[in-house]
């Protein structure tokens, strides 16, 4: 056992991702993603499939990432993995995995939850990133959630505004699927709206209270509107994809930053740490550096490789919890629905 270094290998699994990260001292070694592609055909992700496809990937992954970190599995400190939130077929991949490695091993097991891991990874050791400085406000987007989380330490976390119904990423889908775009559509409209007009065609946004957020009206406004436009012109979508595109994105980013703002004026926290697998989004980045200039934000965007589904955030948290002695046993279950 190498008693200089801590080696936390993390592992995710909670939907469509299968991923393995090895982690020393806080930097990362290797992190490596399987991406199941079954899922384009059905326009969405098959919970079923998604099981099925992590537990062929699970083995090849883990065996990838310790190769790639140059250790040997015998010199791993600890095993972190993904407890919840998610699907419940694929957080048993993981979650039965890991057990059984961490027993085979005799090395302690470290529960995580996910959403936690999106706001911890910007704690993971990179040359020239500077971590965020508590307390700050966590704005956590993609395709399963969307919140605004009051951060004081690694593990004190409130969620003080979250989505009433539909989370972001969905809405950026859902509204791509109406344009006819492949899924995931999220990162088309991205690309689309880079040339297009943000003004063209003004969305309402939704009215909620407080720091919550709604995308259902939001994604009924689309689906009307292109119905509306198609009657009256075939090829509405095809003349104006880009226009439409950079409206739509133009909108759920005023939406983003609205409530953001009233987050940083009620509680008077100005530094601002985006994560999930949205923060991808190249206007939302934009926004978000230019809020530093508007709003005299201090804002932290993670690296592109941080902000979807991957393990490397899974073994952050794993090593903060390592230093903590925080361990779980062997009678530990997957958790579906897990708060923060």
């Amino acid at each position: 056992m190498d008693k200089q270094n801590t080696y936390i290998l993390g592992i995710e699994s909670s939907c469509d991702d299968t991923a393995a990260a090895v982690l020393c001292n806080g930097k990362i070694l290797s992190n490596v993603v399987a991406t199941q592609k079954i899922h384009e055909q059905y326009g969405g992700v098959v919970p079923e499939l998604a099981s099925r496809a992590h537990q062929q990937n699970i083995v090849p992954v883990v065996d990838q990432a310790i190769k790639k970190a140059g250790i040997h599995k015998e010199q791993l400190s600890a095993i972190a993995f993904t407890r919840g939130p998610g699907l419940m077929g694929s957080l048993l991949v993981g979650t039965s995995f890991a057990k059984s490695l961490s027993l085979a091993l005799a090395i302690p097991l470290i529960e995580v939850n996910h959403m936690q891991a999106h706001i911890l990874a910007h704690f993971i050791e990179e040359e020239g990133y500077e971590v965020p400085q508590f307390p700050f406000l966590g704005l956590t987007i993609s395709g399963g959630h969307t919140q605004i989380v009051k951060v004081t330490d690694h593990f004190e976390m409130d969620v003080i505004g979250e989505t009433i119904d539909d989370a972001v990423g969905e809405a950026f889908d859902k509204s791509a699927k109406i344009l006819g775009l492949p899924y995931p559509g999220g990162p088309l409209i991205d690309k689309y709206a880079q040339k297009g007009n943000p003004l063209a065609f003004p969305f309402t946004k939704p009215r909620v209270d407080g720091l919550n957020f709604s995308f259902s009206g939001f994604k009924t406004a689309v689906l009307y509107f292109i119905q509306k436009k198609l009657a009256e012109n075939p090829d509405f979508i095809k003349e104006n994809l880009e226009d439409i595109c950079a409206s739509i994105q133009y909108t759920i980013i005023n939406i983003l930053i609205d409530k953001l703002k009233k987050a940083t004026k009620g509680t008077g926290i100005k530094t601002i740490a985006m994560g999930g697998g949205v923060s991808a989004n190249s206007g939302i980045r934009k926004a978000l550096k230019e809020g530093e200039k508007t709003f005299g934000w201090v804002t932290h965007i993670p690296k592109f490789e941080f902000t979807t589904d991957n393990a490397a955030m899974i073994a952050i948290v794993g090593y903060l919890k390592y230093q903590k002695n925080d361990f779980t046993n062997q009678h530990i279950v997957a958790k579906p629905r897990f708060a923060i």
